[in-house]
């Protein structure tokens, strides 16, 4: 038999690739997602780890949609920011965000990317029931991921938008960026008063470590507000235990990660499916993960 097995999928002379473009990659969880996927449904792909420098990048990115059988990348750190200045074509998510997480080559060989962070948060929210078409929400935390989530608030229709962060500077550039894009969206910066919002979300790497400084002020915090966390090394973290104690609905950090997969399944035309189907199918040991 000339075909390897791979992460438990044959791979043969018709196996598609997703390259995961990052480095380190030593810490990449996603194969261990998307291959047990891949072969539960039966599509002849695999997502395979690429380490690559940044002083590389510029060049591999381009190198690897050389490939005839290359399907797309899922791009992670340090490679998402400099990304969105080496594609012929992103989407306004990703110019809001800064950033690009996935690249796919158009039929006329334009390179084309897209942003899934935010969108997983997403779709993780509306699933759990909360309407975000003229919500009002409030995000601490405007580097990556925190300006991924506001980007895909803002494409999701919310119709008031507070940012917050340390870096005045980052929460007032995020909103200018935002602004450019959704000149209708009220975008105000500069207070994390959670009161009074539909949806607060923490953007920070806050909570990551025991004793860290809940992000805002929980006794602020209607119970009818929906919080949302990015912090994945503790599921139910302070701040989430926090909300859910006055009665607040919560997202945990890894269901946006788990959300984002079927956005990008659909991104490079594969099959679709839900996050509990992944994480059914997944090969993970940890709750965290590197996209």
């Amino acid at each position: 038999m000339n075909a390897r097995v791979f992460q438990g999928a044959l791979i043969d002379g018709n196996t598609e690739l997703i390259a995961h473009l990052g480095f380190p990659t030593h810490s990449f969880k996603a194969p261990l997602i998307y291959n047990p996927y891949f072969e539960s449904v039966g599509v002849n792909a695999v997502v395979v780890p690429m380490g690559c420098r940044p002083e590389s990048f510029a060049g591999v990115l381009r190198s690897v949609f050389q490939l005839e059988n290359i399907r797309g990348a899922l791009i992670t750190m340090p490679h998402k920011v400099s990304t969105v200045g080496l594609l012929d074509e992103v989407t306004p998510t990703a110019r809001v965000a800064g950033a690009c997480n996935a690249v796919k080559r158009l039929s006329d060989g334009r390179l084309a990317g897209d942003m899934f962070d935010g969108e997983g948060f997403v779709r993780g929210i509306r699933r759990k029931g909360l309407a975000l078409d003229g919500a009002s929400a409030l995000v601490v935390g405007s580097g990556g991921v925190g300006s991924a989530i506001a980007a895909s608030l803002a494409a999701a229709g919310v119709a008031r938008l507070a940012l917050y962060d340390v870096q005045s500077a980052s929460a007032e550039a995020l909103a200018l960026r935002l602004r450019t894009e959704y000149p209708t969206l009220v975008v105000e910066t500069g207070g994390k008063d959670p009161a009074g919002f539909d949806l607060v979300v923490n953007g920070t790497p806050l909570g990551m470590n025991a004793g860290d400084p809940l992000p805002v002020d929980v006794e602020r915090l209607s119970p009818r507000t929906f919080v949302g966390e990015v912090v994945m090394r503790t599921e139910m973290t302070a701040f989430l235990a926090a909300a859910q104690a006055r009665g607040c609905p919560v997202q945990v950090g890894t269901d946006m990660l788990f959300e984002m997969i079927p956005a990008y399944l659909e991104f490079f035309g594969y099959p679709s499916t839900t996050a509990e189907n992944l994480r059914a199918v997944a090969r993970l040991n940890t709750p965290r993960l590197h996209s």
